[in-house]
């Protein structure tokens, strides 16, 4: 598959200088192009809920401004950090193949930008169309650093359905009043649970159903009898969320910029860390009334979580020779969401998603495997330090681990030391493949709830095909784990309830067209299986896109090593990389 390099931008100068008969023998790489951009690190005054704060921002824009490329293009950003705090920027879900330099996370890839410091990301789009985002990747930054990838088809290609008439993003996310900062900081020293957000945002907007919020509500105007393409992206950071638009369905065409099978829905579940691309058919005439769309929380967990209902509204326009329609005439329609613990409806819809599977959009699913996994995840306990008392469980601190291990970040980036083979004191590579003491995962759960901290890794072979089972656990309550994985997709296999059995459930897997995907909803109380072949040398990031479940501690590394190929090698660090 071709993709952007000089030979690009010198094949498409060469056919302006010689004439235009040469344009129909460059290769694919020549449609390419390399796009540019800045993102200013700012810090600006936002008002919401008639309550005013100032936030960190890209360029002073909440949401954040739009990335777009086509497949195959290159992409240069160059993040200049303004503000007091420490900075990095995750393109997610971008596969980033052999461009791990670029991937963002904190201590993972790189050093995080320091003020007054810039960084430059570059990297290319390989083999991926769709909707995907961009986030800070740095504490609870990206609570209002966030913005979304648009990835178009290449030139001269379209869209496996009919192109719509108008495309537009909607990211869900969270707003608190005070800073996000302090609410993580305030939770990881008492141990608590981290005070919840105050309200939902639809494009950065709360709505009607908050208070003094009418006026910050996000309206989408439609013509009848068109095809709209909604970008669905959930940058919430700790919440799955169920959305509707009153009496519409909504076709599901991608996930996670994957194609999918299409199928008709009136809800969408979505987890923070997913993208939905659907396509909206609007009513053949103007049906004199506005319909509210509406998201609101998916929770299986114990303890408190933001219970409210973002809100926008979906309205049609006026035909041109009717006359003036009287807004608060029109009948208001308000759409039904499942209720806030449908775990039985998020596993149906979740089973409803097959890859397209096409000659031109091939499921390359492995059929064998070399290597596998059984992780569990979920929450635990730390201990209290002495002299101090804490507000987690039984007067202990709140963690979370997988295989129960609670991931400590380094004080360094995880692929420096890697790539220079340092890793004496900063990680080590005997993370546990299975889990070291196995119980009843989703039984009574054992009375010692006590993880371990380290900083370890596994180490998975260059192309090694890869199988893991993402077991949830009932330690300190079962619940729905969104686990991201960074510089790959995989393909969800099989899942289901209870514990997963080695023996009788990979008969049931789906080997033919399952779900390509870069983050999965591991279900409440039961498992997921995914798997995926390790082609991306370099050190890659697996956690809950839950960011207090990350920030407790669920989360891991991945390290791939390097194949025979040079094209298959990570090459050297850039040389503005951040520095710790």
């Amino acid at each position: 598959m071709g993709y952007c390099n000089l030979s690009c931008s010198t094949s498409v100068a060469a056919s302006l200088l010689f004439g235009i008969s040469i344009f129909w023998l460059l290769p694919q790489s020549a449609f390419c192009t390399t796009r540019h951009y800045t993102f200013n690190i700012v810090q600006h005054n936002v008002t919401r809920l008639c309550t005013t704060k100032s936030i960190v921002s890209v360029n002073g824009r909440f949401p954040g401004p739009r990335l777009v490329a086509r497949e195959g293009d290159r992409v240069i950003v160059k993040v200049v950090n303004h503000v007091s705090k420490n900075i990095s920027i995750h393109w997610h879900g971008i596969r980033q193949l052999t461009s791990g330099w670029a991937d963002g996370p904190a201590y993972v890839t790189q050093c995080p930008i320091q003020t007054n410091q810039s960084y430059t990301y570059n990297f290319t789009i390989i083999g991926q169309r769709g909707t995907l985002f961009w986030h800070a990747h740095i504490s609870w930054l990206r609570a209002t650093v966030y913005g979304p990838i648009i990835i178009l088809p290449r030139k001269n290609e379209s869209y496996p359905f009919k192109k719509p008439y108008k495309e537009i993003p909607i990211i869900f996310g969270e707003w608190w009043n005070v800073d996000p900062e302090a609410v993580i900081n305030q939770a990881l020293q008492t141990g608590g649970g981290p005070n919840v957000s105050d309200a939902y945002t639809i494009n950065g907007f709360p709505g009607p159903l908050y208070n003094c919020s009418s006026k910050d509500t996000f309206k989408f105007r439609v013509k009848p009898g068109k095809t709209y393409m909604l970008r669905l992206i959930n940058a919430a950071l700790n919440d799955e969320m169920f959305f509707s638009i009153a009496n519409h369905t909504l076709t599901i065409v991608e996930a996670d910029a994957v194609y999918t099978k299409p199928f008709d829905t009136n809800v969408v579940f979505i987890t923070p860390g997913q993208t939905t691309n659907v396509l909206l058919r609007t009513k053949p005439f103007h049906p004199n009334a506005t319909f509210l769309m509406a998201a609101q929380p998916y929770f299986t967990g114990q303890g408190t979580f933001d219970n409210s209902t973002v809100a926008g509204f979906l309205e049609y326009k006026p035909p041109l020779n009717g006359s003036p329609t009287n807004k608060n005439k029109l009948k208001l329609f308000k759409p039904t969401l499942p209720n806030i613990t449908a775990t039985g409806f998020v596993a149906n819809f979740t089973k409803k998603f097959r890859s397209l599977a096409s000659a031109q959009f091939p499921a390359n699913v492995p059929q064998t495997v070399d290597k596998r996994f059984l992780f569990t995840v979920g929450l635990g306990s730390s201990p209290c330090p002495k002299n101090t008392t804490c507000q987690g469980p039984n007067g202990t601190k709140f963690a979370a681990s997988v295989n129960n291990v609670s991931f400590a970040l380094p004080t360094t980036a995880l692929l420096q030391s890697h790539f220079f083979g340092q890793s004496n004191g900063v990680y080590t590579t005997d993370f546990p493949t299975n889990p070291l003491n196995p119980f009843n995962y989703t039984g009574t759960p054992p009375n010692n709830t006590l993880v371990t901290n380290a900083t370890k890794t596994v180490v998975l072979p260059f192309n090694s095909s890869v199988e893991v089972v993402l077991q949830d656990t009932n330690i300190l309550g079962a619940e729905n784990h969104p686990l991201h994985l960074h510089g790959y997709n995989f393909f969800v296999v099989g899942e289901g309830f209870g514990n997963f059995d080695p023996n009788k459930d990979p008969a049931n897997f789906n080997l033919k067209d399952p779900i390509e995907r870069n983050t999965v909803g591991v279900p409440a109380g039961g498992w997921i299986a995914f798997r995926f072949f390790a082609d991306n040398p370099g050190v890659w990031f697996m956690h809950c896109h839950f960011d207090v479940h990350t920030s407790w501690g669920l989360r891991m590394a991945w390290i791939v090593l390097d194949g025979p190929l040079q094209s298959q090698k990570l090459p050297p660090p850039p040389s503005d990389l951040p520095k710790c």
